[in-house]
């Protein structure tokens, strides 16, 4: 044992740090239960073939006769177990956002402060002799009896926190950030070093059944050892200090956890337009400085055998009056803040310069899959009606009228400047080499390639450039932004 490390006890900034590290694991993980619950099945191929899953948590089976979307397949959960629960999957991500902020910003300050101290040879193994030990320890646990301790930790505990501490919480890091439709269309090799964007969901899927894992014999082991004298250490750094004291201070904190996750879970459900706006404070600027200005550069080789659909074919009559002509008197109005608006049919359209792309849709629920568009860039169309200086952002109109959620006005999705001038963010009118089908948007629909799906507008009809969106709709950036589960307006992670 390392007299000096022993010596110690629990600084001021350990207990803090475990204190907010419990605070923000706990969130990560209910958020996460409610990500999880809009597709609750794992893959580990791209493709993400109905049927493929190595894992399911829902009985529902995709449905041969009748049309059916991959919002049939969510599985909305109660707000006892996920953050926020009922089917917010646009603000489980917001607090899953907000929580992994404070969990990284809490476990840098913690291992900044454990190797500039002499804290770290608590961790940290320095000889081979600690897995014989461990496996003693381990073989002592099973006969219900607690091993000798070390330096204060036994062999098998410094082993599982060093694991825990800068090997699996890496692991979850990467593996999130690898789910970045913007960071993988960047750079498609990072993803694909680990198997895909369906393999680090799985991954991701595993190391949260690891913490879950750890904090159960965690627990278990802090009642077991003697939840006095633990608690003298947690709490109070030194477990000669008064137990009952310990106790009380720390029965106090755990109870403050569970009230803001109450607090959390029912303001969220209460007002979710303001726990929004909150929970994007401090957040939303780290996620577009680093996730925003990328450009894609998919250059894919394969396609999928089949392609989930998502939302449902509109059903006014102007729409259906079009796609019984074929589309032929379907036109695409922009227009806004441009020197030239334009009036484009499909023929006129089919004679500006065209291109290919074959990319990953990945789709904000959890599912993907591999297609081949072919369209119009949004920056020759860009070129043609010349944007005024004052323009920043595209309005897709569409001719969804969302008749599922009827009063919530018609389809809209606002991308910015930036994003529309990617070389791979296009109107694609074909998939897979044929004619674009209803189901996935004909006549026109919106890629951009760096975004989550729900970016990429359907049934499109107009294009309006406008300054700024503020009072379009709530103001958010889009239809699912203002009425559907509170979504982010951008759509890189």
């Amino acid at each position: 044992m390392d007299v000096e490390a022993a010596s110690l006890g629990f600084p001021l900034w350990v207990r803090l740090t475990h204190a907010f590290n419990f605070l923000f694991l706990t969130l990560l993980i209910r958020s996460g239960i409610e990500i999880i619950g809009a597709h609750p099945k794992f893959y580990w191929s791209d493709d993400a073939l109905p049927g493929s899953e190595w894992l399911r948590f829902t009985r529902k089976k995709m449905q041969k006769d009748r049309p059916w979307t991959a919002e049939d397949e969510i599985e909305p959960l109660s707000p006892g177990i996920a953050m926020p629960g009922r089917n917010n999957l646009g603000l489980g991500r917001h607090w899953h956002f907000w929580a992994v902020n404070g969990w990284m910003i809490t476990g840098l300050f913690y291992v900044v402060l454990v190797f500039t101290s002499p804290q770290w040879r608590r961790l940290v193994p320095t000889s081979w002799e600690i897995f014989p030990s461990a496996w003693q320890a381990i073989l002592t646990y099973t006969h219900l009896k607690s091993p000798p301790e070390g330096n204060p930790f036994n062999a098998v505990q410094q082993l599982s926190y060093f694991g825990l501490i800068f090997i699996l919480s890496p692991l979850q890091i990467l593996t999130g950030i690898a789910m970045s439709p913007a960071l993988a269309a960047r750079f498609p090799w990072f993803p694909n070093f680990f198997g895909g964007r369906q393999a680090m969901r799985s991954l991701h899927f595993c190391g949260l059944i690891l913490f879950l894992g750890f904090i159960l014999i965690h627990v278990s082991l802090v009642v077991a050892h003697g939840f006095g004298r633990e608690m003298a250490k947690i709490v109070l750094g030194d477990e000669r200090a008064p137990h009952a004291t310990a106790v009380a201070i720390g029965l106090s904190g755990i109870a403050a956890v569970v009230a803001f996750h109450v607090w959390g879970t029912w303001q969220s459900l209460r007002e979710p337009f303001k726990m929004k706006k909150l929970l994007e404070v401090g957040v939303d600027p780290w996620r577009r400085l680093l996730f925003h200005h990328w450009r894609s550069r998919q250059r894919h080789e394969r396609i999928s055998a089949y392609a989930r659909v998502n939302g449902r074919v509109p059903r006014n009559e102007l729409f259906q009056q079009l796609a019984a002509g074929r589309f032929k008197d379907w036109r695409l109005e922009v227009s806004g803040l441009v020197e030239r608006p334009l009036n484009l049919f499909l023929d006129d359209l089919h004679q500006l310069p065209r291109q290919s792309q074959t990319t990953l849709h990945t789709c904000i629920q959890g599912w993907s899959y591999f297609a081949q568009w072919s369209g119009v860039s949004i920056s020759t169309i860009l070129d043609q009606c010349r944007p005024l200086p004052e323009a920043r952002y595209l309005v897709l109109h569409t001719l969804d009228e969302k008749w599922e959620k009827p009063g919530h006005g018609y389809y809209y999705e606002v991308i910015d400047l930036i994003i529309a001038r990617d070389p791979q963010t296009i109107l694609a009118d074909e998939m897979n080499g044929e004619p674009l089908p209803v189901p996935y948007g004909a006549p026109l629909r919106l890629r951009t390639e760096t975004q989550l799906g729900y970016k990429m507008a359907k049934w499109i009809c107009r294009i309006e450039l406008v300054k700024t969106f503020d009072q379009l709709g709530k103001g958010q950036g889009g239809w699912r932004d203002d009425v559907l589960n509170y979504y982010p307006s951008d759509a890189g992670i």
